[in-house]
């Protein structure tokens, strides 16, 4: 027992607070660049509800991009642009995969991703290739963090402003009814293959901005450097909506969901920070990540259910008995 106290207390004398305020900015920093590409699966999960794994890949695809362009002498923020423009055409290849050719979503998403390790792989000619701050120009360096976060802040809030302009138009809005309503969308004279294509298009264009972001953030672009991303992704959409709408109820407008989406990003990479601080094993971050998408995901409908349970509904039709009986005593 005496042994075990002194384990205990051993452990939590090495942990030094300071060190976890230190990587503070630094998980804010690379919150809010998985936060961009929260974004992208906000189109995809909550508005057009398409379960799309191809983000795994899209992401990888927009860093691989960025380095070799990059390398190659070409302007950063047009390594950026020509990014987003190879992620736009991995959404249009899952469209197609899905809309023309019959395949289901999950799937098409699925071999696209799996295609794009390949087409990754020819992109970087290797696995891994450096863009140290060094030696390039970047749009952003973990080098310098506050920048980082900066840089990551405006291009989240423009971003953010495009999709409330561009998603309450006519074409935006028939995404969305989409998502809510397939049927009654094609009954309207809505081509739903269409806005699914844009949808996925858009969707996959911000997941690759964002690995783009990234790789120049950690200072190199990965083959496998998307691997978990639709989890990562889901967590920020997840968290995000679960605080949001703890602080707003049902009050949250189209800009607070998108905004807190981020915010859940932010506060995902917060709690990845606080495992390592608390020297929890690498290997099961993982873990540690599923686990809390589950709760996230758990949390609305146990709210639901407990709003809506037969316990409740006898207590609140007894407060009512109760009153009605005072009332006629009186």
């Amino acid at each position: 027992m005496v042994k075990c106290m002194n384990a205990i207390v051993s452990y939590f004398s090495s942990l030094n607070p300071m060190s976890l305020l230190a990587q503070l900015p630094g998980n804010i920093a690379q919150g809010i660049i998985w936060g961009i590409m929260a974004l992208g699966l906000f189109i995809t999960y909550k508005l057009l509800d398409f379960a799309d794994l191809s983000v795994d890949g899209s992401f990888a695809t927009g860093g691989a991009v960025t380095a070799v362009l990059v390398i190659a002498g070409v302007p950063v923020w047009i390594a950026v642009a020509v990014s987003l423009i190879a992620g736009i055409i991995a959404g249009l290849v899952t469209g197609f995969l899905h809309t023309v050719l019959g395949i289901p979503g999950i799937l098409a998403g699925i071999l696209t991703q799996i295609a794009l390790y390949s087409v990754n792989l020819n992109i970087m000619g290797k696995s891994n290739i450096p863009i140290s701050y060094r030696n390039y120009q970047l749009v952003l360096s973990a080098s310098d963090i506050t920048a980082a976060i900066f840089i990551g802040l405006v291009f989240a809030v423009v971003i953010i402003a495009l999709m409330y302009w561009y998603f309450g138009t006519e074409q935006g809005s028939s995404i969305r009814a989409t998502g809510s309503n397939p049927a009654m969308s094609r009954a309207q004279g809505i081509n739903i293959n269409v806005t699914k294509v844009i949808a996925l298009s858009i969707s996959n264009g911000l997941v690759a901005l964002s690995g783009s972001l990234f790789s120049q953030y950690q200072g190199f672009a990965d083959i496998n450097m998307g691997r978990g991303a639709i989890v990562i992704g889901l967590a920020a959409v997840i968290i995000g909506a679960v605080i949001g709408e703890a602080f707003f109820k049902k009050g949250m407008n189209f800009v607070v969901r998108l905004s807190f989406v981020v915010v859940g990003a932010i506060l995902y990479y917060i709690a990845m920070g606080l495992v390592l601080w608390l020297k929890m094993p690498t290997d099961d971050t993982k873990l540690f990540t599923a686990v809390v998408v589950a709760i996230f995901l758990a949390v609305p409908y146990l709210q639901e259910r407990s709003r809506n349970s037969f316990k409740k509904v006898a207590k609140q039709n007894l407060k009512k008995l109760l009153t009605w009986e005072d009332s006629t005593d009186a």
